[in-house]
């Protein structure tokens, strides 16, 4: 079985490369769109992929979806199912770059990386993938969380997201939607990932409650949305007849630290407490 982890550059042509830093300017985020990130938590709107691009990766996600993928058991997770409402659909799984050419290469597509390098203010070392995937007219939801209340494995806390869509995102067929603001806010417990829409109302405080003003970010296909870990997100579910499907990146400043002796993700090798995460399964992408 053929690991793409193994390569830790591009394996194929389908995104530009940029050898020098004039190269990578092109792909810089604007001051404005920086201080939009580190006032409301997020950025978004962020061309990464082309059409043609989009197209390949719309191509190999069928693919990844088969679970008669030969290389289907290199995914960390895989999930035809997440949801707990037996009535809709949400897909989920960990582990594409590591299966499929172009979900492999796009991590070092500087349409990425360079946004990321600003964002995270050091060098990006990855974390790991998802696929989110909502099939038409009953595509189920993801609810409302801090992407960091599942990573307290890894410290300090310098992690970023990057949401991609791979069709234009609509408020109704289940686009990101962010609380601006609530990266501010300290960590909060677990109220569940695919169930409840409205059980994170649960563990917040009046002022919390009174500050959560959803904001729908809508996309087009190819575009991104970056945010911090702590930002508070969530999607609802796809009410249209097409799809919505996303791939994100979850990306670590370069010096982030294993906070736990177990393995990090579903059958890596353990990354001993205290020590930072690279190797095989953690490449540096610039």
């Amino acid at each position: 079985m053929d690991d793409l982890a193994t390569r830790h550059e591009p394996v194929s042509d389908l995104f530009p490369r940029a050898e020098t830093e004039a190269d990578l300017g092109k792909y810089a985020l604007t001051e404005e769109q920086v201080r939009h990130y580190r006032e409301r938590g997020y950025v978004a709107g962020i061309r990464i992929f082309s059409e043609d691009q989009v197209e390949t990766l719309r191509e190999e996600l069928v693919r990844l979806m088969d679970p008669a993928h030969p290389r289907h058991g290199l995914f960390y997770e895989f999930h035809s199912n997440e949801a707990v409402d037996p009535a809709k659909v949400l897909f989920h799984a960990l582990g594409a770059w590591r299966v499929e050419p172009g979900f492999h290469d796009l991590l070092w597509n500087p349409a990425f990386t360079v946004p990321a390098r600003q964002l995270l203010e050091g060098d990006v070392r990855f974390w790991h993938d998802q696929l989110f995937c909502k099939p038409a007219r009953h595509g189920g939801v993801v609810a409302w969380h801090q992407d960091y209340s599942y990573w307290t494995r890894t410290k300090p806390m310098a992690h970023l997201t990057c949401w991609i869509g791979l069709d234009d995102s609509t408020a109704d067929n289940g686009c990101l939607q962010y609380i601006p603001g609530s990266h501010h806010w300290p960590l909060l417990p677990i109220t569940g990932l695919a169930g409840d829409m409205d059980a994170i109302q649960t563990v917040l405080s009046p002022e919390q409650q009174e500050q959560f003003q959803p904001v729908a970010i809508e996309l087009k296909k190819g575009e991104a949305a970056f945010h911090h870990p702590l930002l508070v997100h969530g999607s609802y579910e796809n009410r249209t007849d097409r799809p919505r499907r996303a791939v994100v990146i979850n990306t670590v400043q370069d010096g982030v630290r294993s906070d736990a002796d177990e393995p990090l993700l579903e059958g890596v090798p353990p990354v001993p407490q205290g020590q930072p995460l690279g190797g095989t399964f953690f490449p540096r992408l610039l």
